[in-house]
C-alpha cells in the first residue's frame, strides 16, 4: 500500500484533516485536544501529511471582490497550431489569471480571470486571442465555492 494510502488509512489522520478544514489556523494544541493525542504526535502526523503531499500547504483566501476585482470570468481557450505553450505562458503572466487549467476537448485551456471592470475583458481577451479562440463566460453567483475534495470514509 502506497505511503498516502497508509496515511488516509489512519482514522485519526482523516480526523485531523477534517479538524483542518473546519478550521485551519487553529493550533497544534487544540487539534490535538479534538483527536485525542499529544501535540508532539499531531506535529508529527502534520509533518508526515505535508511531506507525502496530501497536505500541500495553508493558504489565505482573499476576496476578490473586496480587493477590487467583482468579475470573474471563465475564458476557454482552443490554441492555434504551435501556439499552446504561449496560452500557459501568458496566463502564468498576467496577474488577472486566478488559475489556468489544460484540460481535454476541443478547447484545451479553461483559465479563471478576475476583472475589476467589465469593460477590461477585452483587453484580456485579446491578449489570448493572439494565440486562438476564446470562449467566455462571466460568473453570475457561485453556489459551491471551493472545497476541499471527499475525505476517506466520509
Amino acid at each position: 500500500m502506497p505511503q498516502i494510502s497508509r496515511l488516509l488509512a489512519d482514522a485519526r489522520n482523516v480526523a485531523l484533516l477534517q479538524a483542518l478544514l473546519e478550521d485551519p489556523r487553529q493550533p497544534v494544541t487544540r487539534l490535538a485536544e479534538r483527536v485525542g493525542m499529544s501535540a508532539p504526535a499531531v506535529k508529527e502526523r502534520l509533518t508526515r501529511l505535508e511531506e507525502s503531499g496530501v497536505i500541500r500547504g495553508y493558504r489565505l483566501e482573499l476576496d476578490p471582490a473586496a480587493l477590487g476585482w467583482p468579475i470573474t470570468a471563465y475564458v476557454r481557450v482552443r490554441p492555434a497550431p504551435g501556439q499552446l505553450p504561449k496560452i500557459a505562458e501568458l496566463a502564468r503572466k498576467l496577474p488577472q489569471v486566478a488559475e489556468c487549467h489544460r484540460v481535454t476537448g476541443e478547447d484545451c485551456f479553461v483559465i479563471k480571470v478576475h476583472l475589476d471592470a467589465l469593460e477590461h475583458l477585452d483587453t484580456i481577451l485579446d491578449r489570448f486571442l493572439q494565440y486562438g479562440q476564446t470562449t467566455t463566460s462571466i460568473v453570475q453567483s457561485t453556489p459551491v465555492p471551493l472545497r476541499a475534495p471527499p475525505l476517506p470514509g466520509g
